[in-house]
């Protein structure tokens, strides 16, 4: 199995975009939360916030280090994942379902072109296993 989702489009900086009609779910990846090893802290943005793209939205870190979260996208934050501040495991665990970050309502659904798409990524990351799911 691919550890690069097909549903999802992806920054360079490792985080993950699920866009939904006008709102759209960021996460880490599999990728980023394996770099980091396990997860001990995460701060997200409050609700209501607004992120702007390729800017800091919140940390991570973990037992080596403290990594910046950044927006892949632009936009309000519609809803802050509280299970993931609580048990912040959830993004070694289940970095595409229970792991996600926040949600965003777009401020400009044109930046999603800007991502890249789930091929781009693998490439980006070295990965060469063939396409799959999570």
């Amino acid at each position: 199995m691919s550890a690069v989702p097909d549903d999802l489009q992806y920054s360079k900086e490792h985080e993950w975009v699920r866009a939904d009609g006008d709102v759209a779910t960021i996460g880490i990846t599999h990728f980023a939360q394996e770099q980091l090893g396990d997860v001990v802290f995460v701060e997200l943005p409050e609700k209501g916030a607004t992120v702007r793209q390729f800017s800091s939205l919140g940390v991570v870190e973990s037992v080596k280090a403290a990594s910046d979260i950044y927006a892949p996208i632009s936009g309000e934050v519609v809803e802050r994942n509280v299970k993931v501040i609580e048990k912040p495991e959830l993004v070694n665990s289940a970095p595409y379902g229970d792991g996600w970050m926040i949600k965003v309502r777009l401020a400009d659904k044109g930046e999603l072109t800007q991502l890249l798409s789930p091929t781009d990524y693998r490439s980006h990351i070295g990965e060469t296993a063939g396409a799959g799911g999570d």
